[in-house]
């Protein structure tokens, strides 16, 4: 049976508190292929950053991983040393951030800080480091890309910042790449052509990519699995297809109505009523009750199990199937 590239099991992340230890990650497992794009999705605080940082282990106090394994190129990156992590970081795996100008020195130029990335990991010159920027600073579809290395991040625009970071996590060929809502700050179109970008990158360099985002009109474009996330926990995880097609889960249900376009001319646009439980007041039984039409008898009681539910291709929390 062939590995895959990346098996997150039962993946548990706390963080201490003075009122106690807080689980803002629990049981969470998902698989990627080489190659492969999954997204994760869900409203803010639902824990997919969390999930997503805990790969690298980018998890700073007082939050650590406190249970699970993450699986990577014959390694559990739970039980590694630092050492062994700083070389995956970047080289094997690479990050891009919500925000790009978080990313970028503004006291550097472009150039300077691509050739330090490649440096790190790279014993070579650095013309050759600089070379290797420019490369992929015009696979980003940057223009002029050697003048570009000698420019500041204040010099380019939202966008193209944006793709500079994308550069910078390709710098070093990775397996795969995390992409933390990396449209967040852009305006629409921007945002469909870094989209566009990205899966173009990643279908051409045969790159797996787990895309964080809380948008499933996003994913259902670019994905070929998707897990929705609900405090902390995977209620729903599958191919995109089925996902978007036939959703199970009352809350994938309720985000897929909540898309522009879900409704008709006229209509208001679908909410989810109420909000994200609060990690520190979680109800009993399944976290979604407090918000669910169908919550009845042992949703109020017992957590549902992440399962295959009937003849259904997926896994579904959900007590109602």
């Amino acid at each position: 049976m062939m590995e895959h590239l990346l098996e997150v099991n039962n993946l548990e992340v706390k963080f201490k508190l003075r009122t106690g230890e807080l689980t803002a990650i629990d049981n969470v497992g998902f698989t990627l292929d080489k190659g492969e794009r999954l997204g994760i999705v869900g409203e803010s605080g639902a824990g997919k950053s969390v999930t997503g940082f805990s790969i690298i282990n980018l998890i700073s106090k007082p939050g650590y991983i406190s249970g699970g394994e993450i699986m990577f190129e014959g390694k559990d990156l739970t039980r590694v040393s630092e050492d062994v992590l700083r070389h995956i970081r970047g080289n094997r795996i690479s990050m891009i951030f919500q925000d790009p100008m978080m990313t970028l020195n503004p006291v550097f130029t472009i150039g300077e800080q691509m050739a330090e990335t490649i440096l790190a990991h790279k014993n070579i010159s650095r013309k050759d480091a600089l070379e290797i920027s420019v490369e992929k600073l015009r696979q980003v579809h940057i223009p002029s890309p050697e003048t570009r290395l000698n420019q500041y991040p204040h010099e380019f625009s939202g966008g193209m910042r944006q793709r500079i970071v994308i550069a910078i996590s390709l710098l070093l060929d990775p397996a795969i790449i995390i992409a933390d809502e990396p449209t967040t700050a852009l305006d629409v179109t921007i945002q469909a052509e870094i989209m566009e970008l990205l899966l173009e990158l990643c279908e051409k360099n045969d790159t797996g990519m787990i895309l964080i985002t809380h948008d499933l009109g996003v994913v259902s474009q670019v994905t070929e699995k998707i897990a929705v996330m609900y405090a902390g926990r995977i209620v729903e995880i599958g191919s995109t297809e089925n996902i978007v097609a036939n959703p199970l889960h009352p809350y994938t249900k309720g985000l897929i109505k909540a898309l522009p376009g879900s409704r008709g001319t006229g209509e208001k646009l679908y909410q989810i009523p109420g909000s994200m439980p609060n990690l520190t007041e979680m109800p009993k039984g399944c976290a979604f009750h407090p918000r669910c039409e169908l919550a009845e008898g042992e949703c109020f009681s017992k957590v549902p199990e992440l399962i295959q539910r009937g003849n259904f291709r997926r896994l579904a929390a959900c007590h109602k199937f």
